[in-house]
């Protein structure tokens, strides 16, 4: 996780990330800002989430989970190392940890729970919280390198990147909603359509669904897209091999070399082509 500005600032999605059934599933950690709704189910390595969150189905974390206050998770939690759970969290099913759990007043756990290390009731600071109210600190301090090295220490030992969900998102099969810019990495199967701010995807993803973003949206090699691609000011470019399964709507259009848009092309401004190094504008 490189920072240059607050971590939260971008829907993030890494490689080969990918919704089976009603999971969300990504080899790295899931990081997920306050008041946000998750309509799946989480399986990642670590999983952070921050205050007001909810969760749709099951949380499966093969290292740590931490949960802030408030926080309610509609099935079981199963924790491979250690767990945290703020003041008032919810949740429906069954809390499994294989270490410790440090839990704050007023947990509501339906079925119960079973911890196999140390057990401690408090009211800490939540962690989330905590990690980035030190790092926003040391950003506004100019200390990118100090920045770095603690999200380092976020994302553990993991190779992969996070899965980033910035505040006040809504994720479900319907609709990825964020206010920010969205991310995607290569080779990701995404079900529901995708709004953000810009849209930027990258190579051989398969989304089941229509993007739409104010700014600019880039679709990369050999993607392809379910739906429509929509922007109201921004530049659509369609990367060499990608294909589009609806109509492409925008201000600018840029078509690469063996793109592919089965619907209707609106562009109100440029509208260009690029066939073997040769660039071709169309009125």
């Amino acid at each position: 996780m490189s920072l240059g500005s607050d971590p939260l600032e971008a829907l993030e999605i890494p490689d080969e990330t990918t919704v089976e059934e009603h999971d969300l599933v990504t080899d790295g950690d899931v990081v997920v800002g306050g008041q946000s709704t998750i309509e799946f189910g989480v399986r990642g390595r670590n999983v952070l989430a921050g205050e007001r969150v909810t969760f749709g189905g099951d949380i499966e974390a093969e290292g740590d989970c931490r949960l802030d206050m408030l926080d309610d998770v509609a099935g079981n939690v199963l924790v491979g190392e250690d767990a945290y759970l703020g003041e008032r969290v919810h949740i429906a099913g069954r809390l499994m940890v294989s270490g410790d759990l440090d839990i704050g007043d007023d947990v509501d756990i339906e079925e119960g729970f079973e911890a196999n290390g140390w057990i401690v009731i408090r009211n800490p600071v939540p962690t989330l919280v905590f990690y980035f109210i030190v790092l926003s600190q040391l950003l506004r301090l100019g200390e990118d390198e100090a920045a770095d090295e603690l999200a380092q220490t976020l994302q553990g030992d993991s190779a992969s990147d996070p899965l980033v969900i910035p505040r006040n998102a809504t994720v479900s099969d319907d609709a990825w909603r964020v206010s920010t810019p969205a991310e995607i990495g290569s080779a990701c199967r995404i079900h529901g359509n995708i709004r953000a701010r810009s849209i930027e995807l990258g190579d051989d993803n398969n989304v089941f669904g229509s993007l739409r973003a104010r700014e600019d949206i880039v679709v990369g090699s050999g993607t392809r897209i379910h739906g429509d691609v929509t922007t109201r000011n921004g530049e659509v470019v369609i990367e060499e091999g990608a294909r589009v399964l609806g109509d492409v709507s925008c201000k600018d259009l840029l078509l690469e070399q063996g793109a592919l848009v089965d619907g209707t092309m609106r562009a109100r401004g440029e509208m260009r082509i690029h066939r073997d190094n040769i660039s071709r504008d169309v009125e």
